[in-house]
């Protein structure tokens, strides 16, 4: 079993597609199902399910595709080492980041770090928490910020960037924009606008309302903060949201509403590490700058 091997297999798994994954790792398509393969070959078993439309990963293909991932990570972060102690930084730093995250300012950052580390090739990528804590346990992502990340959960290092009140937005004609605080018990009735389930202020309001003993229901899903902002702005429904979000320029006009109760319910952003044993030097850079720039 060859890394090339590894390397093609995770980019038709990623793609669901050969020709899309051959593009991907810049190999002919013939050469890519080759390699596949020979892979299937060697484990007895086949990798994927193909139709004319679509590729699919068979149970044996997702087993195998947790430890490719971690065996590719492994092999990039030893190159890395290697390079590290020559003096240089080379390769892929790649990053993952939940839209507004407070406590960084990222593109200042990843700019510091590009200076700092020309040679090094900087991938981002925008997920829900769900899918960056994941990133960085499989070795997908080197490092992520996050937030909603649950401490027992993690066996890597969380490094605290900021935390924050959650406060509830609306429109200014609605019932409660005149409050200077709300009780959750005045909340079960609204309709409510927020994000999809992985994402870090989604997970920290379901918190509060749990820990609170209040059901909600969510009316709409967004995946971006703009939209969030412009639905309340519409009467639409109310949101309960990080209070950065409050100072937004799209959100100039809504009122923010103090929560009352339950904790005082507050939303903690992260920088999400793996262990020190596997984090990779390029990571080890970032969170130097990190540090520096945050104090922490």
């Amino acid at each position: 079993m060859e890394l090339r091997q590894l390397e093609h297999f995770v980019a038709v798994a990623r793609e669901q597609h050969f020709t899309r994954a051959a593009e991907r790792v810049a190999v002919s398509q013939s050469g890519l199902s080759a390699s596949v393969r020979a892979l299937e070959h060697e484990l007895r078993t086949p990798l994927f399910s193909r139709t004319t439309r679509r590729v699919r990963l068979t149970e044996a293909g997702r087993a195998l595709l947790v430890e490719a991932e971690r065996t590719l990570a492994g092999a990039r972060a030893a190159r890395d080492a290697v390079d590290a102690v020559r003096g240089l930084l080379r390769g892929t730093l790649s990053v993952g980041v939940e839209q507004c995250v407070a406590g960084v300012r990222l593109p200042r950052l990843l700019a510091a770090f590009h200076r700092a580390h020309p040679q090094m090739e900087i991938r981002l990528r925008q997920e829900g928490t769900t899918h960056l804590v994941e990133g960085v346990a499989g070795g997908r992502l080197d490092i992520a910020f996050a937030s909603g990340v649950p401490r027992g959960e993690w066996r890597g290092e969380l490094v605290p960037l900021a935390t924050e009140p959650l406060v509830l937005l609306c429109a200014p004609d609605h019932r409660l924009a005149s409050a200077e605080r709300a009780g959750w018990g005045e909340l079960p009735e609204e309709g409510f606008i927020d994000f999809h389930p992985d994402f870090g202020p989604r997970r920290a309001a379901d918190a509060a309302f749990a820990a609170a003993g209040v059901r909600r229901t969510v009316a709409l899903e967004v995946s971006d903060v703009h939209s969030l902002l412009e639905l309340v702005h519409e009467g639409l429904g109310i949101a309960v949201v990080p209070h950065h979000f409050a100072r937004k320029p799209e959100a100039r006009g809504l009122a923010a509403v103090a929560l009352d109760g339950a904790g005082r319910p507050s939303y903690e952003s992260v920088m999400v590490l793996p262990e020190a044993q596997a984090m990779s030097p390029g990571a080890r850079a970032l969170m130097a700058l990190v540090r520096e720039d945050t104090g922490r």
